[in-house]
């Protein structure tokens, strides 16, 4: 913008001081003049205005177009524009905080959070960066975001780790009033499994993966055991044998625990398509235990949920009143 203003403003000299042009000339530049420069700094000013001075930290015009456009991707519910400027204030405030313990997340661990995001829309961070700015979002807009969550989320569980503890007794209380715990605990086995995998390379053709699929019937009709298991995946071509892996059925989704409740001891899981190729579970082991079940670990979740939103809320509402908050216009 500087070297195009500078272009200009040397135009406009020239055609003052040079007496030789012509007045059709003269016109035509100064329609340019006009219709270039004026947008572009009235734009430039309207984007850089200071509406909001937050521990003489600015939050600007522009900063709260670019996070009502957020809000608006990830709700598509058009936010008001002071709940905008709140949610704004708010950040300020919780990183200030954050600071003063020492909580303050380097690029590079806000850069991978962005990543792990995109990862979870199973989009690279270039893609999602893309994605943003299709939508008009700065990719910076996201990460100050990512950002206050989180410093904020490990400044109250740091300082409030005691107050934030959910009591075994309140656990249990609240499990009998949703109908007792003696079906729950039937509910909750311990699972040891074995992953197998029938491996289809990338950009293979169908039927090749048709093929794999017949191949994987046929070994769930064989299997009577893990160490069969493993034994036919070992010598098999293109075939893996992952890591065992044990869970419990608080772990696993409901979809998963009925099938594996489904399957018995040392047999196969039905087959899945997955990236990879074909994969299985060898279900080796499942015994009941007392670890939470999937019910208890619910109501566990939901009543820490409740302690941190009133914990950081209360923390939040003490912090912003000694915040110096200076509205511009």
């Amino acid at each position: 913008m500087a070297a195009r203003q500078l272009l200009l403003d040397r135009l406009t000299t020239k055609m003052i001081m040079t007496a030789t042009f012509s007045h059709r000339l003269r016109t035509l530049l100064v329609v340019c003049i006009a219709t270039l420069v004026v947008p572009v700094c009235i734009s430039s000013a309207r984007a850089q205005t200071v509406v909001v001075m937050v521990n003489g930290e600015p939050i600007t015009d522009y900063d709260i177009e670019q996070r009502s456009k957020l809000d608006f991707l990830s709700s598509h519910k058009k936010p008001t524009r002071q709940d905008v400027i709140n949610e704004l204030i708010d950040e300020k405030v919780e990183i200030k905080e954050a600071k003063k313990y020492g909580v303050d997340p380097s690029g590079s661990n806000i850069d991978q959070a962005y990543g792990e995001m995109a990862g979870r829309m199973r989009i690279s961070a270039d893609q999602l960066t893309k994605s943003l700015q299709a939508q008009g979002i700065r990719p910076g807009t996201l990460k100050s975001r990512i950002r206050a969550d989180m410093v904020w989320g490990s400044l109250v569980r740091g300082r409030y780790k005691e107050r934030l503890q959910v009591g075994e007794q309140d656990v249990e209380k609240a499990l009998k009033a949703e109908g007792g715990d003696d079906t729950q605990k039937a509910d909750a086995y311990e699972y040891t499994m074995q992953p197998l995998v029938l491996i289809v390379p990338k950009g293979a053709p169908p039927a090749a993966l048709e093929s794999r699929q017949k191949e994987a019937e046929t070994l769930r009709g064989k299997v009577q055991s893990c160490s069969e298991a493993k034994s036919y995946f070992t010598s098999l071509p293109n075939a893996a044998v992952r890591d065992p892996v044990i869970k419990t059925s608080s772990d696993i989704p409901a979809v998963l625990r009925k099938v594996l409740d489904d399957t018995p001891i040392g047999h196969l899981t039905p087959p899945e398509v997955t990236k990879e190729g074909i994969e299985m579970v060898a279900l080796c082991g499942r015994k009941p235990t007392t670890i939470d079940s999937p019910k208890k670990k619910e109501i566990r979740e939901k009543m820490y949920a409740q302690k941190y939103q009133a914990t950081a809320k209360a923390y939040l509402d003490e912090i912003r009143k000694a915040a110096m908050i200076e509205y511009r216009k």
